[in-house]
């Protein structure tokens, strides 16, 4: 811990970007990446001395970043880095404009990796509805909150975990956690965060639903979009 308490700041995350950049850059989509690349360059653009404008585009790197496998070591590290706990100052938007800089340069074109699918996608291995089933369990379309995971050639899977064991409309505890993850946009982010290894929970967030508060849950992802 930091001084007076805090925990660990920015700078480190930002580090571990840059010393495996060519990992990201290879574990990333071209549209992960490029959100990625947005997401810094807004922290970089950020008046220094904005505590609150800082903190809003650091969360949005960290947000970035929860597509990463969870084994990778910046996803794996995610959780442990509080990037509000500090007030950020100028050498944290010094540090993210070059950080766009360096991951932004030019490198060889690696081979075309093959489309994801349900056997190779760790995401599309776990127990997920297809279309019509949720449909039928949310009475019509299902709402923009839950998550939907493109699987070509198979159609869209919405992961089991949403819905309740023994049938019935999604709960309304992941309809609230999705809406602060910004599910809509970002649902590998989303998927990423419930089925991935949570230290401030002390486990898999979708395997604690029903066994912890919820707003035990709903305080865990605002603390990672809102740092609250």
């Amino acid at each position: 811990m930091n001084e007076e308490g805090r925990g660990p700041s920015a700078e480190p995350l930002l580090a571990l970007i840059g010393e495996h950049r060519d990992t990201i850059r290879t574990a990333l989509d071209d549209d992960q990446y490029a959100l990625l690349l947005s997401r810094l360059r807004a922290l970089a653009e950020a008046p220094p001395h904005d505590d609150r404008g800082v903190r809003k585009a650091l969360q949005g790197v960290k947000l970035a970043l929860r597509p990463l496998p969870f084994d990778h070591p910046v996803r794996t590290a995610l959780d442990g880095v509080r990037l509000v706990s500090a007030p950020p100052g100028p050498t944290t938007v010094t540090d993210a404009l070059a950080l766009v800089d360096l991951l932004a340069s030019p490198e060889p074109t690696p081979p075309a990796a093959p489309e994801p699918t349900a056997s190779a996608d760790p995401l599309l291995r776990e127990p997920a509805l297809s279309s019509a089933e949720a449909a039928a369990r949310c009475g019509g379309t299902p709402p923009p909150e839950l998550i939907r995971l493109p699987a070509p050639p198979h159609g869209d899977r919405y992961p089991e975990f949403q819905f309740p064991a023994g049938g019935g409309t999604p709960h309304e505890v992941v309809l609230t956690v999705n809406r602060l993850l910004l599910a809509d946009i970002d649902p590998r982010g989303a998927a990423s965060w419930w089925l991935g290894g949570n230290s401030w929970l002390g486990g898999t967030p979708a395997e604690l639903l029903g066994r912890l508060p919820d707003h035990e849950l709903v305080g865990a992802a605002a603390t990672l979009v809102e740092g609250e």
